[in-house]
């Protein structure tokens, strides 16, 4: 089992990576963890349903978005590991990565704030229903993640975005 810890100003979140589930999509991650990407990175987006900042989207969510730190060159996209081959859902605590079509993931990925279906394989989502590849679990920090989701935002943009301090292995056995 391989966790990371990803440390901000306002708290650690630990995450257990689904390696067996989504080899792919954990072997992209820890790359950049490796490379210290995310040392200085931010969680720049907070996407809330209440209230809501999403008036262009039919299927509302709620997730924080994170990126690599400005100037880190991100390495080319990975092939999407969808929910239907993996066995991951996307529930409260899960990260996954973001993207804008398939196969165009590379660093940024999200926490789900509650379960979020429609971000799964066949979700409405995104319009072409083949979902985004989930990786991981929250298993400590949530509060943490809930409280940067409610921090002031413009557009879903973070007013200021939270610093990542670090992204870091926690454990591995």
């Amino acid at each position: 089992m391989t966790t990371i810890c990803i440390t901000t100003p306002l708290g650690d979140i630990h995450v257990q990576l689904a390696l067996h589930e989504a080899p792919l999509t954990v072997a992209n991650f820890l790359t950049y963890v490796h490379d210290r990407a995310y040392h200085d990175g931010r969680v720049w987006r907070t996407v809330v349903t209440t209230p809501d900042n999403q008036p262009n989207n039919s299927v509302k969510i709620d997730v924080i978005q994170a990126t690599v730190a400005a100037g880190f060159v991100k390495l080319p996209a990975i092939p999407l590991e969808r929910t239907c081959d993996t066995g991951l859902r996307h529930r409260d605590g899960t990260i996954s990565m973001a993207r804008f079509a398939p196969d165009s993931a590379q660093a940024d990925f999200f926490i789900c704030i509650g379960d979020q279906p429609e971000l799964d394989f066949g979700g409405t989502r995104n319009p072409d229903g083949q979902g985004f590849a989930a990786f991981g679990q929250v298993t400590h920090g949530m509060e943490v993640v809930r409280m940067i989701h409610q921090q002031p935002q413009h557009a879903q943009n973070l007013t200021p975005a939270i610093e990542i301090t670090s992204i870091t292995m926690h454990a591995s056995y």
